[in-house]
């Protein structure tokens, strides 16, 4: 699991010089999510780890995307999981529920604490249907 991580902080300061690598942000919940669901505790310190890189990469609030992951997994997917019967669909909301919610989580931090607005640019929808295909293989 630590040369997983190890590789993760290559990849992602890669993500962030070469912009046709998506972060893996989607990626990330979708283990994150998988962890938590079988209570280990190591995958769960590693995948808050990685959020935590994902972040300072980023430029987001400390800890908002653990916040809002850990909010996302205990209140929505829930209902998700009782509305839509496909294992494609969960996953497909797992991705759309990690950037575009994430996006209106950090908007609402950004009203909230006068932080600077978020910027929502159309690497996005690229990024999005890259990580859709690689959570459907996990």
């Amino acid at each position: 699991p630590f040369l997983y991580v190890a590789l993760f902080v290559v990849y992602e300061s890669l993500s962030s010089i070469y912009l046709f690598l998506p972060p893996l942000f989607g990626v990330l919940f979708f283990i994150f999510a998988d962890a938590l669901k079988r209570e280990d505790s190591l995958a769960i310190f590693l995948s808050a780890f990685c959020l935590v890189i994902f972040e300072s990469q980023m430029g987001y609030p400390l800890f908002s995307s653990i916040i809002y992951l850990g909010l996302i997994y205990k209140f929505v997917l829930p209902k998700l999981k009782k509305i839509f019967s496909c294992k494609s669909c969960i996953n497909a909301s797992f991705v759309l529920l990690s950037y575009l919610g994430f996006y209106l989580f950090l908007t609402i931090l950004s009203n909230i604490f006068l932080l600077p607005m978020p910027q929502l640019n159309y690497y996005i929808i690229y990024y999005m249907v890259i990580e859709f295909f690689i959570v459907s293989i996990l």
